[in-house]
């Protein structure tokens, strides 16, 4: 007769521990009603499947014992592994009734008169070493036994037996719940009956998921039913492992049951016909087919049981997966709807944004004010997508505020000075800010603006001497919150101008005819004035427009001085800026001209008038040019 090899049976068991192992990692998968249905009933079938296993070894270690053949050393080695058991399962009991007694005594102690104390503690102290000695003792005891255990040879049985009994020790629900055979099949025929009803009514009847309102947590939940699936089919496919182990056990077994039902029902035929001797014979041999068939029906049926309910808990595991599957669609479908809808809001704001900027280009022609809109434009278009992608993203609008409020405190302190730069930006183009091409002066730097960015401020770097201003190309980086720094000096021409004034001085001699000198060189600044008058007058205009002030209409004004050496003629006049230097050389050639004519005007000296220039009388405007006589020495 077929038996099972005793390491195979331990192969075996081992298997059933580790595949019982594999439940926590369901319960682990548990995240809603319906999953925790399915882990119950998991949970259930796995103890019934377990224990069915170590039903199955503990009756191929009794029989693998009944088929030992007699030896005199093996049965006192048997015999001596059996007392060491019995004396380590005393040990163990006499050590927890001291404990339980020493946990008794303290209580009594706590509870007790002053009195009575001493003697407690006295008591306490006599238990406490009565258990170091028995821990002492189950110490020896143990390590013997491990020592035996680990010595031993495989073929033992009654070594089998001790491991079948250390194995199931080591899955203390097996142990705990464990019950008599007939108990076990017991509930094993009825999860067998019971199982898929009602795992279905429980699903059926379990409370429907909370779908996921954000698509962050839409994603988020995509992912972990992506593992819960994966999960569950390692599931699956260490239970198939399992049940294929079960069924090269059953196998082979189950060959041995059929010739003893055969052979049973010859001689059950037979009775009838034979004599007393027959008879006799008969039921010896029937009795030993008896025999036969129980310890056949003991190894068979466990094993038999398990694959039931094996079916059961693939069957389990299946259903378990077709929900996930499902609440994993349902998901992905949600996702791809609010990804799409997600999708043609923010199209539409951006078409919108593009008609805004078409309807700007195409409307207004101001630079200044088309710079504004596209500037608008591009900061609310940005503000709403990014709030339409943070409400998508978030799951409540609590949790949203809340989010806000932290992230808004973090960039304030992270990001003061950014912050304070785009501040900076709107003082700089307001009303009466700065333009590209506008000429300003910051700390000392004089320079022709070519960009005002968000939080920076380039300039066309001007530099030079006398009328020749000129740039020196190189641009000058400054953040817009300089605006806000009290010692940084910020100049610029005023709104809707851009011209300067200039002057040119000269000192006559004491006796020159003042009226005539005064009206030559006045002449003569008048003369150039003229050419470009219309558009100093047109900027004067705008500039009482925009400021809302009245002042007098500039143009070339003579002032007479008293000097130590004779009399200063001072002719002041305004200029184009763009122009500067071109304007100053076409006066001073007038004036040159004016000075030359008949009767010739005397300057103080004799010699020829030397042109230099001054610095301005306004800071942040270009030189002016001064004209006077250097006499010589």
């Amino acid at each position: 007769m077929a038996t099972p090899d005793p390491q195979q049976v331990l192969n075996y068991l081992n298997q059933s521990i580790d595949w019982y192992r594999h439940l926590a990692v369901e319960e682990d998968n548990a995240t809603d009603a319906t999953d925790t249905l399915f882990v119950n009933d998991d949970r259930q079938m796995a103890t019934q499947i377990v224990r069915l296993s170590f039903d199955f070894g503990r009756s191929a270690a009794q029989l693998a014992s009944a088929q030992a053949p007699p030896e005199t050393s093996q049965n006192t080695a048997n015999s001596r592994f059996q007392n060491l058991m019995r004396i380590a399962a005393q040990t163990d009991e006499t050590i927890r009734e001291t404990q339980a007694e020493i946990e008794q005594n303290r209580n009594e102690l706590e509870k007790a008169r002053p009195s009575a104390r001493p003697k407690l503690q006295a008591t306490i102290d006599e238990l406490q070493s009565e258990l170091a000695l028995a821990q002492a003792r189950s110490d020896a005891v143990h390590n013997i036994l491990q020592f035996t255990n680990a010595g031993a040879t495989g073929t033992s049985s009654g070594n089998l037996l001790a491991k079948v009994q250390e194995l199931q020790r080591s899955v203390p629900e097996i142990t705990l719940t464990n019950t008599t055979p007939n108990a076990a099949t017991l509930d094993g025929q009825n999860k067998s009956n019971s199982g898929p009803s009602s795992s279905n009514t429980n699903a059926s009847a379990a409370p429907r998921r909370e779908q996921p309102s954000g698509l962050l947590a839409l994603i988020t939940d995509v992912f972990a039913l992506t593992r819960k699936i994966h999960s569950i089919d390692d599931s699956i496919r260490a239970t198939d492992a399992f049940a294929q182990s079960a069924e090269d056990l059953r196998t082979p077994l189950s060959k041995n049951i059929a010739p003893l039902v055969q052979r049973g029902n010859e001689l059950a035929q037979a009775a009838d016909t034979s004599d007393i001797a027959g008879l006799q014979q008969q039921k010896r041999e029937l009795d030993a087919l008896t025999a036969q068939f129980k310890q056949n029906s003991s190894l068979v049926l466990p094993l038999s049981k398990q694959a039931v309910l094996l079916d059961l808990y693939n069957s389990n595991l299946s259903r378990w997966r077709n929900a996930v599957k499902a609440q994993y669609q349902m998901d992905v479908k949600n996702l791809g709807v609010r990804l799409l809808v997600l999708a043609l809001v923010v199209v539409t704001f951006i078409v919108l944004g593009e008609i805004w900027k078409r309807a700007t280009f195409r409307y207004v022609h101001d630079f200044r004010r088309r710079y504004q809109f596209l500037l608008l434009r591009r900061i609310l278009l940005w503000l709403v997508i990014g709030i339409t992608i943070a409400f998508a993203l978030a799951t409540e609008i609590g949790s949203l505020a809340t989010f806000a409020g932290l992230i808004t405190a973090g960039i304030a302190v992270a990001l003061q000075n950014v912050i304070l730069a785009v501040a900076g930006y709107f003082f700089l183009i307001g009303r009466y800010g700065v333009r590209v091409g506008d000429r300003v002066q910051i700390s000392g730097v004089t320079g022709d603006v070519i960009d005002i960015g968000l939080v920076r401020l380039h300039l066309m770097e001007m530099g030079g001497s006398g009328n020749y201003i000129q740039p020196t190309g190189r641009v000058v980086v400054f953040s817009n919150s300089i605006v806000f720094q009290p010692t940084a000096s910020f100049y610029k021409q005023a709104p809707g101008t851009n011209f300067i004034w200039h002057e040119v001085s000269l000192t006559l001699a004491p006796d020159s005819d003042i009226k005539l000198a005064e009206s030559r060189i006045l002449g003569a600044v008048e003369k150039v004035y003229a050419g470009y008058r219309e558009r100093i007058e047109q900027e004067h205009r705008q500039m009482q427009n925009l400021l809302n002030v009245r002042a007098a209409t500039p143009k070339p004004v003579s002032r007479l001085r008293l000097a130590q050496a004779g009399l200063e003629v001072v002719i002041r006049y305004p200029v184009e800026l763009d122009n500067a230097a071109e304007i100053d050389d076409h006066i001073t050639r007038e004036v040159l001209a004016a000075l030359a004519k008949s009767p010739r005007l005397k300057l103080v000296g004799s010699g020829t008038p030397n042109i230099q220039a001054v610095s301005a009388d306004i800071p942040g405007e270009p030189h002016e040019v001064k004209a006077e006589s250097d006499r010589k020495k």
